[in-house]
């Protein structure tokens, strides 16, 4: 049995790809810019997931890295079309998100000054999916601005923003890394 699936089909070599729903539009438009950006997070998940042995974090992580392939699946369906095949986006995700952030809370120290990222690999990575993170949150608005754009993968994005702080700073904690307090007077 031979397969004729080919990942490349050529309809893209103009610059164009085609929403869920089938309405051909460039791929330089806000709504493939907000699910690439999406992708590109979770592409970041998963590389911070596969550096850490934590079970608890790497399964919470894998939970997430769904959930964001759920959010861009929303994010590619064109607004005003039927699309049975994508699975409704549950809002206990979020409940989700603020159960791990407050877990981890009570076992961190209060923050009372900014930190700068680093310290460790991993911490390091949970700030590029934090700022990645919040990039995608920033495109998702604008989108919204110019298009439907789902106020509850806006809601998500901003709490998943917040875990990935809070996660970092856990790592940290972890890994017995120094978290590093900025200091506006060595930037002089």
């Amino acid at each position: 049995m031979t397969n004729n699936w080919k990942i490349y089909t050529k309809k893209g070599d103009t610059g164009e790809t085609s929403l869920i729903g089938g309405r051909r539009v460039l791929k330089s438009d806000l709504r493939i810019e907000a699910y690439g950006t999406v992708d590109e997070l979770n592409s970041f998940a998963g590389w911070l997931r596969d550096s850490i042995t934590d079970e608890h974090h790497r399964v919470s992580l894998l939970r997430i890295q769904n959930t964001l392939f759920l959010a861009e699946s929303h994010l590619a369906w064109e607004p005003g079309t039927k699309a049975d095949h994508v699975p409704p986006f549950d809002t206990e995700e979020i409940t989700f998100l603020e159960q791990e952030i407050d877990r981890m809370e009570k076992e961190l120290p209060v923050l009372t000054n900014f930190i700068i990222p680093g310290g460790h690999i991993q911490n390091s990575l949970g700030h590029v999916c934090r700022t990645v993170t919040r990039r995608a949150e920033r495109i998702i608005i604008a989108l919204g601005q110019e298009q439907e754009a789902p106020l509850f993968i806006i809601q998500y994005m901003n709490r998943l923003s917040d875990y990935f702080f809070v996660l970092s700073r856990h790592l940290s904690k972890i890994n017995k890394a120094e978290e590093i307090v900025w200091n506006p007077k060595r930037a002089e």
